[in-house]
């Protein structure tokens, strides 16, 4: 099983074992998603024993991107292997169709624009006669187990988790039907966008604007015909204006232009100690930050960016600003010279999350610490395996200057050994494997 590689995928950690309760979604769109399944595989046996299978701790982290849902899975002293479920992604006029409905009905645009997957958005997508959800042979269950019921427990097990996921973050139901949250809102915001530059009424609108062409056309054929203009431009002019006399009015003149400003009787004199660079610098990133909160205020953003402490923020202007003489002046004025430089290979490598990664260290669950040493240790010979050497979030393959770091946003950021002390190696990813693969020369 084989998966290509979407910078649209996203990670979620595993789900510890449930003892008893229930294995469905409860959210609006959790509930949607398992009745669709339950439809596309209605034998009850199956179904049951896949909620068993979802409740025991044996699945691990989930992989969601366009067209797939996949996991390991943990199911006895054998290694883990990969179970997905593929379902169709929507084309891109399928997508123009479902965002052309969504458009027309004002609720459900707002409730999309704010962040938020409105239930409503189903009827948009049957207005355009396409599914969201999954229809009858869409689901298709693709694992590596060698059972033969099809679908297995296994890939029923990991679609009754995903409607757990849906509690949490409907979102990712349209990346897997193959668009981003970002992406979605976009091409809406262009629909509205073309809407409002066009006049476009919506479809509401057009059984009237039928009823009044009809009748400006019935009155043009009353009146016969006009020589003077072409048909078709007489019923697109405005009651008592003709199109032909305004553009035939002579073009006005414009105004003058003002008289240039009197030029400063002396110049002005240096600021002591400031200079010209670093002032152009600051002026440009406070341009940054004025149209990211523009953006979020105006409803083009989803979130506003985040607030930056003093050394956040002094990290982030030397990791942005290429110049060495900026990098100088903030590693002598900083406090922290000796750390400036790891903490801005961080930065670059993941932004602040890069940043917390290098600097705080945490405890994530034991399952997910025994889920991930089972993934990482998966397709090496007994006698090649590394050891893992496990402090909290840091991973450290013995003897060989590498090391992984599991950050918060569900990352894995790669880290090697430089005289003693551990450095950013590169950006992260969402999956372990390929990242140690990378950090041990393949």
């Amino acid at each position: 099983m084989s998966e290509e590689h979407d910078v649209r995928a996203r990670g979620f950690a595993a789900f510890p074992a449930r003892k008893g309760g229930r294995a469905r979604g409860q959210s609006w769109w959790g509930k949607a998603w398992v009745e669709a399944m339950e439809d596309t595989w209605p034998e009850e046996e199956p179904l049951k024993k896949g909620r068993a299978f979802a409740r025991s701790g044996r699945i691990g982290p989930v992989t969601v991107s366009p067209g797939r849902i996949a996991a390991l899975v943990y199911a006895g002293e054998d290694e883990p292997f990969p179970v997905g479920l593929l379902i169709p992604e929507l084309d891109d006029d399928q997508w123009d169709a479902l965002w052309e409905k969504t458009a027309d009905r004002p609720a459900e645009t707002e409730a999309v624009l704010a962040g938020e997957l409105p239930p409503d958005l189903l009827e948009a997508a049957e207005d355009a006669r396409l599914g969201v959800l999954p229809g009858y042979g869409e689901l298709e269950p693709d694992c590596d187990c060698d059972e033969p019921e099809h679908p297995c427990v296994h890939a029923v097990a990991l679609g009754y988790q995903f409607s757990w996921l849906l509690d949490e973050e409907p979102q990712i139901l349209l990346l897997v039907r193959g668009r981003a949250w970002d992406e979605a809102l976009d091409e809406l915001k262009s629909v509205l966008l073309l809407r409002a530059m066009t006049g476009d009424a919506g479809e509401t609108d057009e059984a009237e604007d039928e009823e009044t062409n009809g009748a400006q056309e019935q009155a043009h054929e009353d009146a016969g015909p006009d020589t003077n203009r072409p048909a078709a431009e007489a019923l697109r002019e405005p009651q008592g204006i003709s199109v032909t006399d305004t553009y035939a009015r002579p073009v006005a003149p414009l105004p003058p232009l003002p008289a240039l400003p009197e030029p400063p009787q002396e110049a002005p004199e240096p600021v002591a100690g400031i200079e010209a660079d670093p002032l152009e610098r600051l002026v440009a990133d406070a341009a940054v930050r004025a149209r990211r909160l523009l953006a979020y205020t105006l409803g083009l953003a989803a979130e506003p960016p985040r607030p930056l402490d003093l050394w956040q923020d002094t990290v982030r202007i030397a990791a942005t600003h290429p110049h060495p003489g900026v990098r100088a002046r903030l590693r002598a004025g900083c406090g922290r010279p000796e750390e400036l430089d790891r903490a801005v290979e961080a930065w670059r490598t993941g932004d602040s999350a890069g940043l917390d990664v290098l600097e705080q260290s945490w405890e994530p669950p034991a399952a997910d610490v025994a889920r991930v040493r089972a993934a990482l240790t998966a397709g090496w010979e007994e006698d090649e395996l590394p050891e893992l050497v496990v402090h909290g979030n840091h991973w450290t393959v013995a003897g060989r200057g590498v090391q992984l770091r599991y950050g918060r946003d569900g990352r894995w950021y790669p880290y090697q050994e430089r005289s003693g002390v551990w450095w950013p190696a590169g950006p992260p990813a969402h999956e372990p494997g390929p990242v140690l693969s990378e950090l041990l020369g393949g």
